[in-house]
């Protein structure tokens, strides 16, 4: 992991709960594993739309490098991700997860594949976690995250932050790569599988290909009180990826690419009402997208223009005669462009447009059946470096068009300031948007929700959510070590929730609409400490603390935790072997009927060795210390899956 602050037995586990609470004081940064040298040089392109080094990005951003994610077991993007600064794996119901950045819900954040959007399936979709496992680990270059609102750039959906998947570009000779692990789970059911393979190179000077697909199984898990129900539920997925890249020119780039891919979900639930049995509920997603880009170079400036498509559907089943949810076909195509000018004087300026049409297929959202929207956008940026560029500004802002709402301005500022060769002081402010869902803002919409427990309807008269953020930074880097601490500040607004209507409480006939009720408010400090004292040796830890209050209610936001902490460790202790220790600690934090659910550490290791200089076997424990969240409380929204021991080969050609 790299992070730069740009904008956050027995004996042995109380050995590393200590040095743990030791390092978290220090502030905000993590060392990279290659030395700080390299950070320095490295280029990142997520908080600007330009290429900038990862020191100098006007944004609170981490960095995870794919061959970080090879000496782990790291079966999504939120298993990727959870080691982060700020970042908390949340429940979304139905044991799935998502990724929470600086207390706010998993669908404010916007992902992204190489710059492009993925489509919105959490606005339109229920329990949806479907955009975690669009690139397996073998596959990606680099994630670069970004903490903070970017609607500025991206507009919708950018309201806590945006993960950016790098994907792995062919090179001058052909590479292939491959991951192949195991997991066995202590206890009955939960063993996985999971499969990679990535290949690239040239076809001649003009023409290059790369090509990945993966496969991931996971065994059900049944519930230790109750084997009538799924813990865990069970995955048999697969995807594959086809990409053109042509290079006509030394400064011109076309790239076009293909993905098709499809995930079947299954798990064991109990009827609500009437006669209590077990029945089985399955989901089968099936995704696929393409895409063409192009970049080129000029002497009057950098163009970057794409035009690509994305297709979601998903298809509910349910055995023993229970009545499936309605399929859903989520379809968003998207055409931009971008166009940076050379830089004139101390202005680099950055400007584009984008258009999106967002169509949906649900036999719920309509008497059609259908229903689709169009967002316009037009932004502009301007990097402007004072005084030998030691200070920098980069101002900008964006006029998105949505069909319910007209013109909505997502402005943002934000400072960089270097006064001595090892201390940056950073910070910014910013306002974003989010437009609810079309099921959310269809009059017609009407679905059974929460189990049988109320019906939902749709309201047209919905209004956009929005954050009105604020940060403060400060970072420090020599040869050995780094740290840095970030306070932030976000007034959300217009929050979307839904409302009773008529027969509260009474399971089967209550009646809820969707509405703008809530406001809320999410502040906080993050740090972290980066420290290589010897070759091959170098530590991180971070601390992230979050006051969240539902102003509607006067309480804590439920299922946020106010405190978390976390650790790692890897030690290079041959040419060939190398070792890791990684920890988590999840704080207190309530539930949505303010009970309070206990904190709980989670902690990992995974060894590596090179068998020669093509394979390295791989080896570890996840959930070294048998973390069981159902023996604390039954009301986490979701699981952990218990001990498990790793096994796998990864190989480089």
């Amino acid at each position: 992991m790299r992070v730069v602050q740009s904008g956050g037995s027995s004996r042995l586990k109380g050995f590393l709960l200590a040095f743990s609470s030791l390092t978290v004081v220090g502030g905000s940064g993590a060392m990279a594993a290659e030395g700080v040298d390299s950070e320095v040089t490295e280029v990142v392109v997520t908080a600007t739309k330009t290429e900038r080094n990862l020191s100098d990005v006007p944004a609170s951003m981490s960095v995870v490098h794919g061959k970080e994610l090879a000496r782990r077991p790291v079966q999504d993007m939120a298993e990727a991700l959870e080691d982060e600064p700020g970042v908390v794996i949340g429940g979304i119901g139905m044991s799935r997860r998502g990724i929470i950045i600086r207390g706010m819900a998993p669908e404010y954040a916007l992902t992204l594949i190489d710059g492009r959007r993925i489509n919105a399936a959490s606005s339109n979709m229920a329990h949806v976690d479907f955009d975690l496992g669009w690139v397996p680990s073998v596959a990606i270059d680099r994630i670069e995250l970004v903490r903070g609102p970017l609607s500025a750039l991206y507009g919708s959906e950018a309201l806590s932050g945006v993960v950016n998947i790098i994907t792995r570009k062919p090179g001058p000779v052909w590479q292939t790569r491959f991951d192949a692990m195991t997991g066995f789970r202590e206890g009955e059911g939960g063993d996985t599988q999971q499969y990679g393979l990535y290949t690239g190179g040239p076809i001649n000077d003009k023409v290059a290909v790369s090509l990945w697909g993966d496969y991931h199984k996971r065994d059900i898990t049944a519930s230790e009180e109750d084997p009538r129900q799924s813990e865990l539920e069970s995955r048999d997925s697969y995807s594959g990826t086809a990409q053109l890249h042509l290079t006509p020119t030394d400064r011109q780039r076309v790239d076009i690419g293909v993905t098709y891919g499809e995930d079947e979900r299954g798990r064991d639930t109990l009827t609500t009402s009437g006669t209590i049995f077990s029945y089985r509920y399955m989901d089968k997603v099936r995704r696929q997208s393409g895409f063409v880009t192009y970049n080129g170079q000029f002497g009057f400036g950098d163009i970057e223009a794409r035009l690509y498509r994305t297709e979601l559907r998903r298809v509910n089943a349910r055995d023993k005669g229970q009545t499936p949810t309605p399929s859903s076909d989520l379809v968003d195509t998207v055409a931009d462009v971008r166009y940076t000018l050379p830089a004139i004087g101390v202005h680099r300026l950055t400007t584009g447009a984008e258009w999106r049409r967002e169509e949906l297929k649900d036999a719920t959202v309509s008497t059609s059946g259908e229903k689709e929207t169009e967002h316009k956008a037009l932004f502009v940026q301007d990097e402007i470096n004072l005084f030998t560029d030691r200070l920098e500004i980069v101002a900008g802002t964006r006029f998105d068009h949505h069909d319910a709402y007209g013109w909505e301005t997502s402005p943002r500022l934000y400072i960089v300031y270097k006064p001595s060769e090892h201390w940056t002081v950073r910070g910014g402010i910013g306002h974003a948007f989010r437009a609810p869902g079309l099921k959310q803002l269809s009059p017609t919409y009407a679905a059974i929700a929460a189990g049988g427990r109320f019906t939902i309807y749709g309201n047209p008269d919905l209004k956009p959510e929005t954050n009105d953020s604020a940060e403060l930074g400060l970072a420090w880097r020599n040869e050995m070590a780094d740290a840095s601490v970030t306070l932030f500040r976000n007034e959300v607004g217009n929050l979307v929730t839904s409302y009773c209507l008529t027969n509260c409480g009474i399971r089967g006939r209550e009646t809820r609409t969707y509405t703008n009720v809530n406001e809320a408010r999410l502040e906080g400090v993050e740090t972290a400490f980066g420290l290589r004292p010897v070759e091959g040796l170098s530590l991180m830890a971070s601390y992230t603390y979050v006051d969240s209050l539902d102003k509607a209610t006067d309480r804590p936001i439920a299922e946020r935790p106010q405190r978390t902490g976390k650790i790692g460790l890897d030690l290079q202790a041959t040419p060939r072997l190398s070792v890791g220790v990684r920890g988590r600690f999840i704080g207190e934090q309530l539930t949505s009927t303010y009970v309070r659910l206990p904190g709980y550490s989670l902690w990992g290791t995974n060894v590596s060795y090179d068998l020669n200089e093509h394979v390295t076997l791989r080896a570890g424990v996840d959930n070294l210390f048998k973390a069981r969240l159902a023996e604390k409380s039954t009301l986490y929204s979701f699981a952990e899956p218990g001990r498990v021991v790793f096994v796998g080969l990864s190989g480089r050609f």
